[in-house]
């Protein structure tokens, strides 16, 4: 129901037509959308170590059935220590650092307990091996 005054062709509209508005608005929030999802985030810069990775040539390996491998021998948990002492004895005790490549699968204790072998023969800084782009180990 329209309040007409009489006066014709001049009447006041009471009411805003906010249609378009709502248009322009939902267009801008599909096009908002649409390149939020297109747009990827951008790459990581390269990490550059600082620090020179010292030599090492005790290399541990434990797999995922807990089979240790120090050096080049293949060893129990209660021959570890046996086998650290012949490498330090090997290389005139001229190494610190022992590298431990683990299966994510390994007993955590049982790392632990090549851990606490490599410290009773002076073997005291301990590194973590990742996985090398494209190897299988």
């Amino acid at each position: 129901m329209a309040v007409s005054t009489g006066q014709g062709d001049e009447e006041v509209m009471s009411t805003i037509n906010i249609t378009p508005f709502t248009d322009v608005l939902l267009v801008l929030l599909i096009i908002f959308i649409i390149l939020a999802a297109v747009t990827k985030e951008p790459p990581l810069p390269l990490a550059h170590n600082k620090q020179k990775v010292l030599p090492s040539q005790i290399l541990v390996i434990v797999d995922d059935k807990n089979n240790i491998t120090i050096g080049s021998n293949v060893v129990t948990i209660q021959g570890a220590k046996d086998a650290f002492a012949s490498l330090q004895n090997d290389t005139g005790h001229n190494f610190k650092t022992v590298i431990i490549k683990a299966d994510p699968r390994a007993s955590y204790g049982t790392i632990l307990q090549v851990m606490d072998a490599a410290k009773s023969q002076d073997l005291t800084q301990f590194g973590l091996a990742n996985k090398i782009e494209g190897s299988k180990l």
